[in-house]
């Protein structure tokens, strides 16, 4: 008899056993664990008060963290290294012959037969090859001198448009120690939003890779202030004939900037804190990308607040790099760690995992091969462990299961008293752990807010702490974190030690500072970390930024409540711009805009949540079409109301508005993922819309609550 064929009967039996045994086992044992383990300091770390109110009043509560600065941020207030350039050269200097950047070596590329008879390209991959910190310093200075040979200057703005890698890093410290402003495009971007930022920003020169170089085929016709493409080189592909480009465009390897630069006398120009270091763009609330300002001094404020996020060891410690450099939050958590002494090896989502898909079979991906120690996420990332875990713990048989959730209960269950549960960790969770590379202790999760649900149960199966933290790319993503000795979920965290985090009312949505048990309202995050504001945007679309008594602040129009100890859960969200899982931004106007020039659709409100991937909509159809619409696909003889609940028509109508969308040049994480169709129609009379007849967002959602959850549970 097979583990699959076992009854219903057997397994509360064996469960039952396993359960004595377990017991048993606790009896005996724990009194060796409590003296081994002193569970109480865990406890007492993690009840501990996080934050203090150093401000309150009816209006509003302002918090700062109680913890103390760890010696990597003394340290860098000591030294006085208060600009980018001066990290990267102090970090040099200290780390030297350490390794400081890795990046895997590919052997070639091998035509892989699959199951189904296609044929995929994998990769054929060696060892990490390491620069030090020595090497990476030279590259650096020999970068940006060649970028002066080549006419660039001081002060003017150079746009990184580049898959995350070594280079990109050694091209950023290039630009900040010559005081060039590094503007940060996402690759992933569509070509009007890059062209819009480098148009926007007069970048002449672009620093770009092998493998975006075909884009710009198209890009370089909506850009005619760019003069010099700078490629990165592919470790197999060569570059061809570039006769099709812009014959305006002198197009250069990252190699040969190096060149020049070695051979130059340049030298370097430094900049102050307050000289412009990145203008970081990102997706704006009418779909035009903003570029927020960010100051060598918010760099290194947020750079002091990473060093304190965790315990961390030099030269011990391992982070693999992966999510893009263009977001803030990789950025700097990644010269955080450079600075300490951890080394970061570069990796991708192809080639991550064993199983990922340029990884031939029977070899390694990058994570086994590195085993990296700490790791950088976003909650999208997660949510996709949990979902992958959950989906092959359902399809494994009756007593797999039985001992997978016997084994979470029973190591959350002594993990929430301050206890490790190693014989659990290595018995049941041992396979999971490899997947990571087995050594992973600290995932950072940023970007978005994190659900409880995910956090536990990725803490419980990787073995490794979980650290959720908030912020912005206005707030040079300093906000709040939690810590890894945090026995709780569902919260953000307390103030980082560079910020502080005020609660205002928000009279319009019925959040108050005054309200019980807990105090809510619209997040302001204030420091040296707020941004200097939009570039190039109006005063009016810099009203968010601000300054009171002396200090600078940034309105998120995020809603958040203060739970005990002082730490932060975000609720809510107060604007149109909703930031979901992956962090895009979505402006629900400007979709609720383009989906009502449907012909189907009379009226419509898109809803967003941050703990998801996706937006819905409800739609409000117009009566006569849709009755027409659902006819012409074999639905008759139904009222309005059985019209619109016939899942027939309701996948038919979401992918007629969804090629709409996309037609309109919506993104396609723009485009709602599930729609409800709603009979009613929507009237001032009724509360859900204004006399002007538009959509009361908070109203709609209130009333149509049970139709938004059915949604997002039927595309979990």
């Amino acid at each position: 008899m097979t583990s699959g064929d076992i009854t219903g009967f057997d397994l509360n039996l064996v469960l039952f056993i396993i359960k004595s045994c377990a017991t048993v086992f606790d009896f005996l044992t724990y009194p060796f664990y409590f003296l081994l383990q002193k569970p109480w300091r865990a406890t007492n770390l993690s009840n501990m008060q996080k934050a203090i109110a150093i401000h309150r009043d009816e209006k509003s509560i302002t918090l700062r963290c109680t913890k103390q600065p760890t010696e990597f941020h003394i340290e860098l207030l000591k030294n006085n290294i208060d600009t980018m350039a001066k990290l990267s050269v102090y970090a040099a200097e200290k780390h030297s012959e350490k390794r400081c950047l890795g990046t895997r070596k590919i052997l070639g590329e091998d035509d892989e037969v699959q199951p189904n008879g296609k044929v995929f390209k994998k990769f054929h991959l060696g060892e990490y090859e390491w620069k030090s910190y020595k090497e990476v310093n030279l590259l650096a200075l020999n970068f940006g001198q060649g970028l002066l040979e080549m006419g660039n200057e001081p002060g003017k703005n150079m746009v990184i448009l580049a898959e995350t890698r070594a280079e990109w890093i050694i091209a950023a410290y290039a630009l900040f120690r010559q005081s060039i402003p590094l503007v940060t495009v996402y690759a992933t971007l569509g070509d009007e939003a890059i062209a819009h930022a480098i148009n926007e920003t007069e970048a002449q020169t672009v620093i770009t890779t092998f493998t975006l170089l075909a884009k710009f085929r198209g890009i370089l016709k909506l850009t005619p202030g760019v003069r010099t493409l700078v490629y990165m080189e592919d470790q197999l592909e060569r570059v061809g004939s570039t006769d099709d480009f812009d014959n305006r465009v002198n197009i250069v390897s990252f190699g040969h900037v190096l060149d020049l630069g070695a051979k130059s006398e340049k030298g370097e120009h430094h900049p102050t804190p307050q000289d412009t270091a990145i203008i970081m763009y990102t997706s704006g609330s009418t779909g035009v990308p903003k570029g927020v300002i960010l100051t060598h001094e918010n760099m290194m404020t947020a750079v002091r607040g990473f060093c304190d996020v965790a315990e961390l060891y030099p030269y011990k410690d391992v982070l693999i790099g992966y999510l893009p450099l263009a977001h803030v939050y990789e950025l700097l958590v990644e010269n955080a760690f450079l600075f300490i002494g951890i080394r970061v090896g570069y990796s991708s989502a192809l080639t991550m995992l064993d199983s990922s898909s340029k990884i031939k079979r029977g070899t390694l991906g990058d994570a086994s091969i590195l085993r990296p120690t700490l790791m950088t996420s976003v909650p999208l990332i997660l949510d996709r462990i949990s979902k992958s875990v959950q989906e092959k713990v359902t399809a494994s048989s009756s007593f797999k299961r039985m001992i997978f959730n016997f084994g979470c209960g029973y190591k959350q269950h002594w993990t929430s008293r301050g206890f490790s549960t190693p014989i659990i960790d290595r018995v049941i969770f041992g396979p999971v752990k490899k997947i990571v590379g087995g050594r992973l202790r600290i995932i950072t999760s940023g970007g978005a807010p994190l659900s409880a649900d995910t956090q536990k149960l990725v803490k419980t199966c990787l073995c490794t702490d979980i650290i959720a933290g908030y912020g912005l790319t206005e707030t040079t993503s300093c906000a709040t974190t939690s810590e890894d000795f945090d026995l709780s979920f569902g919260h953000v965290g307390a103030p980082i030690t560079t910020a502080q985090v005020k609660l205002v009312n928000w009279e319009e949505g019925r959040y108050f500072v005054t309200d019980k048990p807990y105090p809510r309202g619209e997040i302001l995050i204030g420091g040296h970390c707020v941004g200097k504001g939009y570039y190039k945007m109006t005063k009016n679309m810099n009203d968010d930024f601000f300054e009171e008594n002396g200090q600078r602040w940034f309105r998120t129009g995020d809603i958040g409540e203060i739970r005990e100890r002082g730490v932060l859960k975000i609720i809510d969200r107060k604007k149109d711009l909703v930031k979901l899982q992956a962090g895009e931004y979505v402006s629900l106007g400007k979709v609720e805009s383009e989906l009502g020039t449907h012909s189907l659709v009379e009226n419509v409100c898109v809803y967003g949540k941050s703990t998801k991937n996706s937006c819905v909509a409800l739609i409000a159809p117009n009566k006569a079409k849709l009755a027409a619409f659902a006819e012409a696909r074999g639905v008759v003889g139904r009222t309005f109301d059985r019209i619109c609940a016939d899942s027939g028509v309701v996948k038919a109508v979401l992918q007629s508005v969804t090629e709409h969308g996309l037609r309109g040049k919506l993104e396609k994480f723009e485009v709602p993922a599930a729609i409800t169709l709603v009979p009613d129609v929507w009237s001032p009379e009724m509360g859900l819309v204004s006399a002007t007849l538009k959509v009361k967002r908070k109203a709609i959602e209130d009333y149509y609550k049970k139709e938004i959850y059915s949604m997002y549970s039927n595309l979990n």
